[in-house]
């Protein structure tokens, strides 16, 4: 059964950074291109950004520049370090492979940015 928890979601004040951790269960990671997604108050899930297995990156280009998604195949795990924090990133958080999978939504983690 493929689970996807995330983990590192917070309250920060703009300009602030955070680092979200999602662990992946091992029948995906190894063969999965991996993303970040969110989705803020009142509007559609968006894509954030991808990490291939063999670590190119891709950004939506609202937060190129400040955000980087990295992967750690040995451990399974996504990360995504995001810095100079807007509060417009305020959204609850995902991983999923990409494209997203229905069934592998998890519960998101919650980052609330304040000016």
């Amino acid at each position: 059964q493929v689970q996807l928890v995330e983990s590192g979601g917070g309250l920060v004040q703009a300009g602030g950074s955070l680092r979200l951790s999602c662990a992946a269960s091992g029948s995906i990671f190894s063969i999965n291109a991996m993303g970040w997604y969110r989705q803020a108050p009142g509007k559609q899930r968006e894509w954030v950004a991808t990490v291939h297995t063999l670590g190119s990156t891709y950004y939506a280009d609202s937060v190129r520049g400040r955000f980087t998604i990295s992967r750690d195949n040995a451990k399974n795990t996504v990360f995504l370090q995001m810095n100079s924090l807007k509060p417009e990133d305020t959204a609850v958080y995902y991983c999923n492979t990409v494209p997203g999978v229905r069934d592998y939504w998890g519960q998101g983690t919650q980052v609330t940015v304040f000016s």
